[in-house]
């Protein structure tokens, strides 16, 4: 305010003897804010280097490769710690500079030079990375090594040498997949076995392949503690049987796309092995020798199977690609028969093959309790032609199902049939007394799907419901729903059809008897 200085004397200074102990006060308080800040707040004053030396790397080694890299800048102390990461991860798309790959302006080329040279700069500048981290890592206490990337048949050496500092550092799980977006089998590099066991005894756990190349040999040592093997895309030479029986330990196995073998016949016992794959494979012979199997799944063209003593059997998964297979499933696999969940995938055609129904002793799958059946139909007409109906043929062989989960695809297109058609004889079929539900998509009502809806609603004593999944417009949805109805009253069974699109939301479509609720 104006003139206040004149009217109102200002306080004395304080005296040096005063002034001091005011200042030690001021101070104190300070620490004292300062102090009950971070208690409150950040709770009590945290260094890493207040760690002990050998959890710091631990932690380290929770952050993925690239970002614990980065924290060496952050202190003079934490300088050497990603040396001792664990995991060590390469994937060419995120361990490369990117900008690296597009520094190539391409004057006077044009744009597929480009890309094959960005292309090889890349690759260049990842095997760059890789060697100077395996060059300035510690080696010790490695879990997993992991290589992703596009590297050529001349790269083999980059490769031999970071498999040998792999195997070295006593890494548990190894993997390396070739990523490439066009295949070549005569530019799939090498991948090192034998680098393996350099210490005389290999450490590995887990090991995954993709599109190398591979030669067993008989000087390679015994996988002891190898549990997961999966090959996909890869060459064989060699004595692969021979390498799977010095897997003793082996739980894991899967095999797709490979090449170089004729027959997968492996005479050994692998009394671990509980999850076998088998896809893609251009064989003549499936045999193996397996105890413990809990889980077999066969994908490709048809061939003989033979599973010795997998009395443990409890899931299996057949998907042959050939037409007119589907007895096959049922009845050339023999030792699947003590399975508790079975899934087929087949294809029925009307121009091709047919193959006769053998006869099978009632009660093959005594323990079957879940199938699901995936079938895809190829017919000019699917009104006049009845395959899908060979299916009731072959539930009598499971006398004991509860659940069946029935998949229909047609490839041709064929007219809807009205819901008159719900009066039509059912195929003979055997009574189920444990069949409770009952689930079919790709319900479009073609005389051979009505056919089997009600062969099954007839002779399933103890069925629940009997759930259809419709597809097309809102005139051939109301027109099933009308089939459902009428079908409903003549079993009296509950009858559910949802519309494929509303599958997904909160309110599918639904009939339960008489009563309607469409979808909106």
């Amino acid at each position: 305010m104006a003139g206040a200085g004149e009217d109102d004397a200002a306080p004395p200074p304080p005296s040096p003897d005063r002034q001091q102990p005011m200042e030690e006060a001021a101070a104190a308080a300070k620490r004292s804010r300062s102090e009950n800040h971070h208690g409150l707040a950040d709770g009590p004053s945290f260094r890493m280097e207040d760690l002990p030396a050998e959890v710091q790397p631990v932690i380290i080694s929770l952050l993925p490769l690239k970002e614990a890299v980065r924290t060496s800048i952050v202190s003079r102390s934490w300088t050497t710690l990603w040396r001792f990461h664990c995991d060590l991860c390469f994937d060419v798309d995120s361990n490369t500079d990117d900008n690296s790959a597009h520094q190539v302006n391409g004057t006077g080329t044009n744009d597929q030079s480009t890309n094959r040279y960005n292309t090889k700069i890349t690759r260049a500048k990842f095997m760059e990375t890789v060697n100077s981290v395996i060059q300035r890592h510690s080696g010790i206490g490695i879990n997993k090594f992991s290589i992703s990337c596009d590297l050529h048949k001349e790269d083999s050496h980059h490769l031999d040498k970071w498999i040998r500092f792999a195997a070295s550092s006593k890494a548990k799980i190894i993997d390396f997949h070739r990523k490439i977006s066009d295949y070549r089998v005569e530019e799939a590099p090498h991948f090192p076995l034998e680098a393996l066991d350099a210490q005389g005894s290999s450490f590995v756990q887990s090991l995954s392949l993709a599109s190398v190349s591979i030669k067993p040999r008989s000087g390679i040592c015994r996988f002891t503690i190898l549990r997961r093997l999966v090959l996909s895309s890869v060459q064989i030479f060699g004595d692969f049987p021979g390498l799977l029986a010095k897997c003793s330990r082996l739980e894991d196995l899967e095999i797709k796309w490979c090449s170089g073998v004729d027959d997968l016949i492996v005479p050994h016992t692998l009394d671990k092995l509980q999850h076998l794959l088998i896809a893609g494979m251009d064989v003549q012979m499936v045999e193996f020798h397996a105890t413990d199997l809990a889980h077999f799944e066969y994908k490709g063209r048809v061939t003989p199977i033979v599973l010795h003593g997998c009395l443990k059997l409890e899931k299996a998964t057949i998907a042959f690609e050939a037409s007119n297979v589907l007895p096959h499933a049922f009845n050339v696999i023999p030792s699947i028969s003590p399975v508790k969940i079975l899934i087929v995938r087949a294809f029925i055609s009307k121009y091709g093959q047919s193959l006769e129904l053998p006869l099978r002793p009632q009660g093959m799958f005594m323990h079957l309790r879940h199938m699901t059946c995936k079938i895809i139909v190829l017919a000019r007409d699917v009104n006049d032609y009845n395959g899908v109906l060979q299916l009731a043929h072959w539930l009598d062989s499971a006398p004991r199902l509860e659940t069946l989960d029935l998949h229909m695809s047609y490839l041709r297109s064929g007219a809807f049939v009205s819901a008159e058609v719900a009066g039509v004889e059912a195929p003979c079929m055997r009574r189920h007394d444990h069949l409770k539900t009952v689930f079919m998509s790709g319900f479009q009502c073609y005389k051979s799907q009505i056919e089997l809806a009600c062969c099954i609603l007839g002779n399933a004593s103890v069925l629940e419901q009997l759930t259809v999944e419709a597809i097309w417009g809102d005139d051939d949805y109301g027109r099933i729903c009308e089939w459902a109805e009428v079908t409903s009253k003549r079993f009296g069974k509950v009858i559910t059809v949802l519309d494929v699109r509303c599958a997904h939301s909160q309110t599918p479509g639904k009939i339960l008897l008489s009563m309607s609720l469409f979808c909106p």
